[in-house]
């Protein structure tokens, strides 16, 4: 029996030596999570701004209950923390959310900046996070907010827009999110709204609190979920937004091969997400119309020129009415068609001809006959 137990032990031992390498192996090569992840709790300690001396391999940072505005300099210290997986800042003094504020912040998975004074989400705010998988907005003041903001955002799953000013969200793309929260916004139920109501029916979305996401405005629908109320008169409103959706999505997969690190062309991702920037063409145009009417009128003074030049000469040149006619033995008479006009006569030959063809009487002496006088 006691031979019997040691060939058993010296099996197990054996056992054990023989998986040691490969755990070893495994550990080396893929390490614990738990030891790659760096948390700095920087919450509520008076920052005005994001402190850039933190750990550079911090994964998550939160910088909830501070003042922190998000400028420039905001921005510039963030992109040194570029292992973040986890940001939170939330009860802060943000109010925009600026364009390519998180672009070098690749890794994000979380984002929470609730609880601010939010009003206003440029269009490339989230350009660059690509493995952004949950987005935080509630509790801000955002009033209008475009679905094309959202459009590159290909891992977002959740997203929380509760309890803002949003009274309209126009669906214009497909949104791959699994978990959406709307309660607490002033909703108008109206055909403006018919491209939410129609992606929250088509799409697997869960939408949390449904029954209590209801509409404000009209007073007709008010109180009515915002999912199943009846908006009326909005066929072809419908028709043309499933077409917009349609159109949007395949925007989407042409985009899915732009690249938002490392060197992404800025100006070419604002023309992919759709920034509404007027273009240069009405530029073109009215410069286009300034020459054609500059030309026009030009072409009209070289017409017109001749003729006003011939009537100031004319002016110029007019003859006198004389007090006394009998001075002259024929009244002054053109003779214009026995001499037509060449090109090559002036005003002031014509004249002369003018005067050529008149003749002067005598003028009397002076002395009055008397027949009486001879007598």
């Amino acid at each position: 029996m006691y031979m019997m137990f040691q060939r058993k032990n010296k099996k197990v031992q054996n056992m054990k030596l023989a998986w040691l390498p490969t755990l070893v192996a495994a550990l080396f090569l893929h390490p614990v999570a738990a030891s790659q992840t760096v948390k700095c709790e920087e919450a509520a300690k008076n920052y005005t701004s994001v402190p850039p001396g933190l750990d550079k391999n911090v994964s998550i940072l939160v910088l909830s209950y501070n003042s922190i505005t998000l400028n420039e300099s905001d921005t510039t210290n963030l992109q040194k923390y570029m292992n973040i997986t986890e940001l939170y800042l939330s009860n802060n003094s943000i109010s925009i959310l600026r364009n390519f504020t998180f672009d070098k912040l690749s890794k994000l998975a979380v984002l929470d900046v609730s609880n601010n004074s939010i009003s206003t989400v440029e269009q490339a705010a989230f350009a660059g996070l690509n493995k952004l998988k949950i987005l935080h907005l509630q509790n801000n003041k955002i009033v209008q907010l475009d679905s094309s903001v959202f459009v590159l955002l290909k891992s977002l799953v959740v997203l929380n827009l509760k309890n803002n000013l949003m009274r309209y969200f126009d669906a214009k793309i497909s949104l791959n999110l699994t978990n959406v929260t709307l309660i607490g916004n002033p909703w108008n139920c109206s055909c403006d709204l018919i491209s939410l109501q129609s992606w929250l029916k088509t799409t697997k979305v869960t939408m949390e609190n449904e029954n209590g996401t209801v509409c404000m405005s009209p007073s007709s629908l008010k109180k009515q979920p915002i999912k199943t109320a009846i908006i009326a008169d909005c066929e072809k409103r419908e028709m043309t937004t499933e077409a917009t959706i349609l159109s949007f999505t395949s925007l989407k997969s042409t985009n899915d091969s732009l690249s938002l690190h490392n060197g992404t062309n800025r100006k070419a991702l604002m023309s992919g997400v759709d920034v509404h920037r007027p273009g240069k063409s009405w530029t073109f145009l009215i410069g286009v119309l300034v020459v054609v009417i500059s030309i026009s009128l030009l072409i009209g003074m070289v017409i017109k020129f001749p003729v006003w030049y011939r009537y100031l000469i004319s002016y110029n040149h007019s003859r006198l009415e004389e007090d006394e006619p009998e001075m002259f033995e024929e009244t002054f008479t053109s003779h214009n068609c026995a001499f037509p006009h060449t090109p090559g006569t002036n005003e002031e030959e014509s004249v002369v001809v003018f005067e050529q063809f008149h003749t002067f009487v005598p003028e009397e002496d002076g002395f009055i006959e008397d027949k009486y006088i001879d007598t």
